[in-house]
């Protein structure tokens, strides 16, 4: 790989274990929410079945982390691509993925599970991806155009 591809996947691994550490984060903040246990006949029995208060955090955290992470994955296959159209469709999934991980970061903070700075911060880092993703896309639909 050149040292520009291995810059892109370093930001995109790094992306990934924030990612990571999000999810992880986010799920934890909620199970302590309230406890995993629920009133059966007057008596606390621990509740086996996902309870409804982690349900949306829970669908949330999982489709930010398949976008979230795959971004890297998609990048890697890029770099491994065995034809320039290869490589030019590998970025695209990349740069869709990363498109979405910013709908599910932005979901996360309009609905309060996470506060405005952990929003600017990790979308901040999303976006930038987002624009070198971009500015690759572009330079390879030129370059394959023959522009």
């Amino acid at each position: 790989m050149s040292e520009i591809s291995d810059a892109i996947q370093n930001k995109c691994l790094a992306f990934g274990d924030r990612i990571i550490k999000l999810n992880d984060y986010l799920l934890e903040q909620a199970a302590n929410k309230k406890p995993g246990y629920k009133m059966v006949n007057g008596k606390r029995v621990y509740n086996k079945t996902l309870p409804v208060y982690l349900q949306a955090v829970s669908n949330l955290c999982n489709q930010l982390l398949r976008a979230g992470t795959s971004i890297g994955a998609n990048n890697a296959e890029a770099c491994n691509a065995i034809s320039r159209q290869d490589f030019r469709s590998k970025s695209y999934i990349a740069l869709k993925e990363a498109r979405e991980s910013l709908y599910w970061i932005e979901l996360l903070h309009r609905n309060n599970y996470i506060d405005d700075k952990q929003f600017n911060s990790i979308y901040g880092d999303c976006e930038e991806l987002v624009k070198i993703l971009v500015a690759r896309c572009k330079k390879l639909d030129m370059e394959l155009s023959g522009k």
